[in-house]
């Protein structure tokens, strides 16, 4: 070869360098490769399972744990029949469905998880596989018309399974993946999400946009990612009657109860996981109208805390619940539950806001975490360790943190006052004809009869426990603290369920300055001529 050829070909510094100008500026390759549904459903996982956070320190290693300790467990139980996947939860009632995709569930978070002491086992896998393919197989498929509660069909199973084929994508056949999405197509099929109305409104709206938006990342479907994002916008603007947010903060569901603490958690927390799932993607929810949720934060929620409780007065007929049969890991369900999922909710939603709403929103929460010394919740037992390590995080900032107010605030859309000293405060429910007097439905609360009759909640400063330590048990009923009650005694589920009881009044409600309240109720006796 030409010498003087082979020095043309060899390159110059010049050329060098600007080659690997180019190349440092250049996208790295997987960036213009990177798979829309595979990022989704990765950041999915992160959101539902954790990240960042050590499975061999506290309080992750128990946790973890107990998680393999409980899948052991129900897996040496599974027993399928052509009615059941477990012999204690059948087929019917369809909650036995959404019991067995739950359990399904903790032996998935076993399998996938560091730490659980099943990590990676090849024949747990091969059980929740077999699972699947039965439920599938059985009851949950497109040839089944759903029958008993609605919700277990369109919002409890669906969004176990979905987790669950997120979790196992990998491991998972074409055909299998399929068979889930078809299940999720058929049981909450298009109407549900382009009519606002029924039981597709508020936090049920939320839900069900959950398990279709990740139908539609698992199965490559970006019209179903789409539908989802955008029938979440009727969630957002304010109301002036039936579910949703109002613009006093109050958050009212099953048209006419004051539920901002359990409805309204699950609303708040579903918001947040989307918010965060969709955001930067093409399906990010760019609807101005969100701030509303964002603005409910400190608006509707934070002045319906105490310590890390939520009143029991907008939990509705959750106030009954206690321990739940179904639930394994055997948490009681009280104030405080209800109040750190709303904290860790807020957690989580801080992650897409604004500079400064993240910063009020820390402080908020650093104080909750600090004064709730009834059932600390950086070791909440009814945490995984994904909202363990956000809430750990939160209380690692460095914002200081935000002390309890003073003041007052008057929820008028669902009779709720919340009055706030330097050493007590106050909470006074109400009913009207906007109101129900009471919730009872599913079985529970079938006694909460004058729970809207002017009953008033009071702690002093320093104590939140006396409504979490079985107060509701052994109440009696008819001699509530602040309440005006006809002697009559009552039949369980007086007045009807699903907060049909409501008194034909209009003149409750009142006035305050922020400070203080003038607070008035016309009372009418539930099943009584009783007035006052």
């Amino acid at each position: 070869m030409n010498p003087q050829r082979r020095a043309l070909l060899r390159p110059t510094r010049r050329a060098v360098l600007l080659a690997a100008a180019l190349l440092a500026a250049a996208p790295p390759a997987r960036a213009d490769t990177a798979d829309p549904y595979d990022t989704l459903r990765r950041r999915w996982l992160d959101i539902a399972l954790g990240t960042g956070y050590d499975p061999a320190a506290e309080p992750y290693a128990s946790r973890l744990a107990e998680t393999g300790a409980l899948a052991r467990g129900v897996r040496a139980t599974m027993a399928p029949t052509p009615t059941s996947l477990w012999p204690d939860h059948p087929y019917d009632p369809p909650a036995g469905i959404t019991q067995s995709y739950s359990r399904l569930w903790t032996m998935t978070q076993a399998y996938v998880q560091q730490g659980t002491g099943s990590t990676g086992d090849g024949t747990l896998l091969a059980d929740v596989l077999g699972g699947l393919d039965h439920l599938s197989a059985t009851v949950y498929n497109p040839s089944t018309t759903r029958y008993g509660n609605w919700w277990e069909w369109q919002i409890g199973s669906p969004r176990l399974l979905m987790d669950i084929t997120a979790a196992l994508h990998d491991h998972l056949t074409d055909g299998r993946r399929t068979a889930a999405c078809a299940a999720v197509d058929h049981f909450i099929p298009d109407t549900v999400l382009t009519d606002y109305s029924g039981t597709s409104t508020g936090a049920n709206r939320v839900d069900l946009c959950r398990s279709v938006a990740l139908r539609g990342i698992l199965g490559r479907a970006p019209d179903r990612i789409a539908l989802a994002r955008d029938a979440l916008s009727p969630v957002f603007p304010y109301v002036t009657k039936g579910d949703g947010l109002y613009a006093d903060g109050s958050f009212v569901q099953h048209t006419r109860v004051a539920y901002s603490g359990t409805y309204g958690q699950v609303m708040l927390d579903g918001l947040g996981r989307l918010f965060a799932l969709l955001a930067g993607s093409a399906w990010e929810v760019t609807d101005p109208n969100r701030q509303t949720v964002l603005d409910s934060v400190e608006h509707a929620y934070a002045p319906l805390i105490h310590d890390g409780l939520v009143m029991d007065s907008v939990n509705g007929r959750a106030i009954s619940r206690g321990y739940l049969r179904s639930d394994e890991r055997h948490v009681l369900r009280g104030d405080h539950f209800h109040g750190q999922g709303i904290i860790a909710a807020i957690a989580l939603l801080a992650d897409g806001a604004s500079e400064q709403e993240r910063t009020r929103w820390h402080g908020l929460v650093k104080g909750w975490i600090e004064r709730d010394t009834v059932t600390p919740v950086l070791t909440a037992r009814q945490f995984g360790p994904a909202d363990l390590a956000r809430l750990h995080a939160v209380a690692a900032s460095p914002v200081p943190a935000a002390p309890e107010p003073v003041g007052h605030r008057l929820f008028a859309a669902m009779d709720r006052a919340v009055h706030r000293r330097p050493g007590f405060v106050a909470n006074i429910a109400m009913a009207s004809d906007r109101i129900a007097a009471y919730e009872c439905g599913n079985g529970e609360n079938p006694r909460g009869w004058h729970t809207g009759a002017g009953m008033l909640s009071w702690w002093a400063g320093g104590r939140s426990d006396q409504y979490t330590d079985w107060y509701w048990p052994t109440v009696d009923w008819y001699r509530l603290p602040g309440t005006t009650v006809s002697t009559r005694r009552l039949a369980d589920r007086a007045g009807g369920e699903w907060g049909e009881p409501r008194p034909d009044v209009r003149w409750v409600g009142g006035t305050t300055d922020g400070e203080y309240a003038a607070i008035g109720q016309h009372l009418k006796g539930l099943g009584s001529t009783l007035q006052a």
